[in-house]
């Protein structure tokens, strides 16, 4: 049994969970990072995502406004400069940085890398907690080894509140009829290019549409579409899933086995009739796989202060914001496409620390996807770009509660 000592523990090293252990480290934590894959990223990688989306504020002209400074513009910067990235990119009224999932992966390495006083500990996968604000024990396993970390506090960054579930913390979760449906992402090669335009995109989400009228294609493909990548001559198929409809549980090894196996073979279907019937198509094939399809929504922490989509949409200020809200909602309920919501304009919203803290223990924290928020304000909070904000926020409050036992907002707006 290996066991390690630490000031700050996370769980999941996604966007959020990188920037939590980044963030908590550079004000002087010890930090043990556990994360399951073989590598960091989470979504913008194992999944294959490729727009950090959440990086630069909503605006009605062309002006590209960063959202939030520190680590989320860090590695946007880092991307670009390593040939890892393009953009921002206008689409429609938002601004994205497009992204190389594997330059996400190695730059993820490098930062962490240069944490002198971080642990990183790839292939772990918890398996137990105990404690409370006293201190805590998280117990993981990695191919049959048991691992062992004591912290003062813990963040919990896994996007599914596994760490919070496992502390006896509360947490919400919505009914499968109404969570938001998974991503399924593969890269492919041999597309001509031309076709990646608006209009090459229109044609071929009309030719997917006859397609499944006419019983060539099956219904699950319906919203799928292709977008280009940040590298020449790259691009990604993307299709929502509709994951066992009203009995979709994101959290059950059944459900992800069916809809891991559905993702599959719809590509496979998918990629054959481009080939056969698009033009531009005739010499694709799926390049990359992703490790795991990308999962939007789950368990959420129950916080001190559940976000709410009010705050969202009417760009509300907190006397203990953290990190403004840059996208809006996105609402994926249907596999069929989106429903958006936008903030009133000018307006630009923020997180209060007090979602990012656990109602029950106030050592316990949680960033990304797993923070307190309602369904609906999720669906703009949950993105890379403002994932990697919450984590850095969340990293520095955890890093202060394990050094005073308490969460100053004064001093903590000091590093903002």
């Amino acid at each position: 049994m290996s066991l390690f000592e630490c000031d700050v523990l996370v769980a999941g090293g996604g966007s959020a969970g990188m920037a939590v252990a980044i963030a908590a480290s550079r004000v002087g934590a010890r930090v043990v990072l556990l994360e399951r894959n073989g590598f960091l990223g989470g979504m913008g990688t194992a999944a294959l995502v490729h727009t950090i989306c959440g990086l630069y504020v909503v605006r009605e002209d062309e002006v590209v406004e960063p959202a939030n400074p520190g680590i989320p513009m860090e590695v946007a910067q880092r991307l670009l400069a390593m040939g890892g990235a393009r953009g921002p990119v206008h689409m429609g009224k938002v601004q994205v940085l497009l992204h190389d999932p594997w330059a996400l992966a190695l730059l993820a390495d490098e930062m962490v890398e240069e944490c002198e006083n971080l642990t990183v500990l790839l292939h772990a996968e918890m398996t137990g907690v105990e404690g409370d604000d006293g201190g805590w024990e998280v117990a993981a396993i990695s191919r049959g080894q048991e691992v062992k970390v004591r912290a003062q506090a813990m963040v919990d960054a896994t996007g599914d509140a596994v760490l919070v579930s496992m502390a006896g913390a509360p947490w919400r979760q919505v009914e499968g009829a109404r969570l938001q449906r998974p991503a399924y992402v593969v890269k492919l090669a041999g597309v001509d290019q031309g076709v990646l335009d608006e209009a090459g995109r229109l044609r071929l989400a009309h030719g997917i549409a006859f397609g499944v009228r006419s019983g060539e294609l099956p219904k699950e493909v319906l919203g799928a579409g292709v977008r280009a990548g940040a590298n020449v001559g790259e691009c990604f198929l993307t299709m929502d899933l509709a994951a066992g409809g009203e009995a979709y549980d994101p959290l059950d090894a059944t459900m992800l086995t069916k809809m891991e196996q559905l993702g599959r073979r719809s590509v496979g279907i998918l990629v054959d009739w481009l080939k056969r019937k698009q033009s531009g198509f005739e010499g694709c094939g799926v390049a990359a796989w992703p490790t795991r399809a990308g999962v939007r929504e789950s368990r959420r922490m129950e916080g001190v202060y559940e976000l709410r989509v009010e705050d969202v949409l009417e760009g509300r200020r907190f006397e203990d914001g953290i990190a403004r809200v840059a996208w809006p909602v996105e609402l994926r309920e249907k596999a069929t496409g989106p429903r958006w919501l936008f903030a009133k304009a000018g307006s630009v919203g923020e997180i209060p620390l007090r979602s990012l803290r656990s109602a029950k223990f106030e050592s316990l924290f949680a960033a990304g996807r797993c923070l307190s928020a309602s369904h609906e304000a999720l669906a703009s909070v949950r993105v890379m770009g403002t994932c990697l904000a919450s984590g850095q926020a969340a990293g520095w409050a955890a890093a202060m509660w394990a050094e005073k036992g308490v969460v100053e907002i004064e001093a903590f707006n000091q590093r903002s």
